[in-house]
Order: structure tokens, then C-alpha cells, then sequence
């Protein structure tokens, strides 16, 4: 008989984003995300993206999935619903957190340089187009 921990093989959080395109671009173009799999690509009022994207990082997995339907989508965020999204923070471990940080800001991230926690982790964060929080740490022994 297989045990829990045999069963569970990982953890994919599903995000909602509010404009696929410039999510996609954040996670694919500059952190490096692939794409593993994604619902059909549609025309919108809002352009031609997919609603759904399974993305792929090592072996760090996220989904992210349109919160409005095809031409639903207000002008511009609800500040409401965004402002929330630091309080579920990411946190993706790193070999080399300093190689990660250049290869990232080579690609055009802005964040500020690695630090070392009181707690011992060396990090730095950013935040994506909504507004979550991405937190690159490495342990340090």
C-alpha cells in the first residue's frame, strides 16, 4: 500500500490575473516560466490570449486563469481585489539566488538585490501585474 507523501507529488496554485498577455509576458519573459499547457486561444474585445495557462519554472508549477470572461473586463483593475493579493505570497526556492537576480534583472525585472534574513534565508521579491507577491529565496547553511 502507497503512503501519503508517495501519493502527493506537488502543489500548482491557480492565480487570477487580470490581463493574460502581460502576466504571461511577467512569468514566461522574465522570470523564465514555459508554458506546459493552456486552454484554446480566443479572440476578445480584450485581444487574442488564452484564458487558462499552466506554466512551468524547474519544478515550480502556477496556473493563471483570466478573472473576467471574454469582454467583461473593466478599463482598469479593481484596486479592491489586488491589494489583497500580498498577503498570499509565493516563495520558490533558489540554488544560486544571486545568478537568479542577475538572469532576472538581465531580462528586466526591477527588484531591489538579495538579503539575508534574520531567520537565515538569503531573498529578494517582486511583484507580478496583480499584484502577488514573488518571493526568490535560497537557504543558507
Amino acid at each position: 500500500m502507497r503512503s501519503d507523501s508517495d501519493m502527493f507529488v506537488g502543489l500548482t496554485p491557480l492565480i487570477s490575473v487580470f490581463d493574460m498577455p502581460k502576466s504571461l509576458a511577467f512569468y514566461s519573459e522574465t522570470l523564465g516560466f514555459e508554458v506546459v499547457s493552456a486552454s484554446p486561444v480566443v479572440e476578445t474585445p480584450e485581444g487574442r490570449f488564452s484564458h487558462w495557462m499552466w506554466l512551468r519554472l524547474g519544478v515550480v508549477d502556477l496556473m493563471l486563469n483570466t478573472h473576467y470572461d471574454s469582454g467583461e473586463r473593466p478599463e482598469h483593475p479593481d484596486v479592491t481585489r489586488s491589494a489583497v493579493h500580498g498577503d498570499a505570497p509565493f516563495y520558490i526556492g533558489c540554488s544560486d539566488i544571486n545568478t537568479a537576480y542577475e538572469q532576472f534583472t538581465q531580462r528586466g525585472l526591477i527588484a531591489d538585490s538579495p538579503k539575508l534574513a534574520p531567520y537565515g534565508l538569503k531573498y529578494f521579491s517582486v511583484k507580478d501585474p496583480d499584484g502577488y507577491a514573488v518571493v526568490f529565496q535560497e537557504v543558507r547553511q
